[in-house]
């Protein structure tokens, strides 16, 4: 009889998606089914050793295996990781359900490196839940606690980055979040029984290169092409450039400037990326950003079977993310009611009067995108100056205040609803705005901007009421609908 799955683990099982119980995860691992990489982790008793349900060595006897729902929770059992599947490489966590969406937005700011300047009461505030019910939700979902989650996401970040030949331990371990490079080798040696020289010796030097590389995965299929195009088509001159099938920006986060590419490896279903050494302090905060922005996180599988023959003709087609959210939030304002192309053109106008010149050596890559500070201190009469529509330079400008006062924060949030009111308090953002910036800046992935025009023809139908009885079925994936919709447009689809 098969048995239930618990995050707790007692059972010798892990919830690693619904109705998924300890017998089929050893279904899946003899597959080797890339659906359920990152759904789950198997460690074998009899080694000591635990790997993703892809891992090519031959998997153990059904009895010498324990599943776990996180890597994390492996390593807090006492498990190492396989140094040939390289756990570390898993595609991250997805989340649908409310607990599972808090789980997953206190995994975002751990992952961007908040608990190394603050603390887990800081992260409970800022979500709006008492510091005891994100603990428990956080273990109940991933089997430890923020603190184990965070040094277990900082060892495997510092694992993916032993491959650069051209990076210091030194470097390794202050990119990778750590404050103390003993503190970096103690730990290190005491969850892999290897030192971090021996474990770099042991991967065998890959590169030496001027940029540092490293691979974020994705669970397949994955609709490289189609998202791509999407960020051609409303590429930013002097910040964004699409290029020999590769996406390149500039990056200033803090006082760190320089530039990233982004690369698709379909053979091993992940994206390569590629960042100047000089980006390396800020490197969780990259990383998190990528993920969002490319849809990292996303499990297609889920989306499809709610979807049906609605996401058939694009399978993995990913919801286009934010690699700085009032970017894109200002993009939103500037293409309300206006084609693409009109859009691109007043979104060249903004940037190349309010963005800051860099030299990158790449000649469409000279701008850094204007912050929401920089734009607060403009009027809106100079916005307008340069060829922008004054109602939406107001609205610009109100955004940006809005940001700067903390009264808007442009990130993954758990009260979307309060959010989204917020936006539409502000001048000249009505609901379709609102939404779009959802589906990209917030990462909700049942926002639906039900007004649009382009979705009104897909379904054939100018009736807001009928859209969105029609939309209730793809809940909660409405966002990737809308996607579904538009893209049913293109002469391609």
């Amino acid at each position: 009889m098969a048995q239930t799955a618990h995050i707790e683990l007692s059972d010798n099982t892990a919830q690693a998606g619904p109705a998924l119980d300890a017998d089929s995860c050893y279904q899946a691992l003899l597959a080797r089914d890339t659906r359920f990489d990152g759904a789950f982790f198997v460690a074998v008793r009899t080694t000591g050793i635990y790997c993703r349900p892809i891992c090519r060595v031959k998997p153990a006897l059904r009895r010498n295996c324990d599943f776990y729902a996180s890597a994390v929770a492996a390593e807090s059992h006492g498990f190492r990781p396989c140094l040939r599947c390289r756990p570390e490489l898993a595609p991250g966590y997805s989340e649908m359900e409310a607990h599972q969406r808090l789980a997953a937005l206190a995994l975002d700011r751990i992952e961007s490196g908040v608990l190394a300047g603050e603390s887990i009461e800081d992260i409970a505030d800022e979500l709006g839940v008492s510091t005891r019910h994100l603990r428990r939700t956080i273990k109940r979902e991933l089997g430890v606690t923020p603190v184990e989650l965070a040094q277990t996401y900082r060892l495997h970040l510092a694992r993916r980055l032993m491959s650069n030949a051209n990076l210091k331990l030194t470097d390794i371990a202050f990119a990778s979040g750590f404050t103390s490079l003993r503190r970096f080798n103690a730990l290190f040696k005491q969850r892999y029984a290897l030192t971090p020289r021996e474990f770099k010796r042991k991967r065998g030097q890959k590169t030496n290169t001027d940029r540092i590389h490293f691979d974020l995965t994705y669970r397949p299929p994955y609709d490289w092409d189609s998202l791509l195009a999407f960020f051609q088509s409303r590429a930013i001159p002097g910040i964004e450039a699409i290029r020999q099938n590769a996406y390149h920006r500039t990056v200033g986060l803090r006082d760190c400037k320089g530039t990233i590419t982004v690369t698709h490896e379909p053979h091993q279903n992940c994206l390569r990326v590629y960042i100047d050494q000089t980006l390396l302090p800020v490197l969780t905060l990259i990383i998190n950003r990528l993920q969002r922005q490319f849809d990292l996180r996303c499990d297609p599988d889920a989306i499809q079977i709610q979807l049906g023959t609605l996401a058939e003709p694009r399978p993995g087609l990913r919801l286009p993310g934010a690699f700085d959210g009032f970017e894109v939030a200002t993009r939103a304002i500037l293409g309300q009611l206006i084609s693409v192309k009109a859009a691109n053109t007043l979104a060249a106008r903004f940037t190349a009067a309010s963005g800051t010149p860099i030299d990158t050596g790449q000649s469409d890559l000279h701008l850094l995108t204007p912050d929401a500070q920089t734009v607060a201190r403009l009027k809106a009469d100079a916005i307008h100056a340069v060829g922008i529509p004054l109602k939406k330079a107001e609205s610009i400008l109100a955004l940006a205040k809005a940001v700067r006062d903390n009264r808007i924060e442009l990130t993954p949030t758990l009260n979307i609803t309060q959010q989204m009111q917020t936006l539409t308090d502000l001048p000249g953002i009505g609901s379709w705005t609102a939404e779009y910036i959802a589906m990209r800046v917030l990462a909700w992935p049942d926002a639906f901007p039900h007004t649009d025009l382009g979705i009104r023809k897909a379904l054939n139908t100018k009736s807001n009421a009928r859209i969105l009885r029609m939309a209730e079925a793809w809940r909660p994936w409405r966002s990737y609908a809308a996607m579904h919709l538009w893209n049913s447009l293109e002469p391609s689809a």
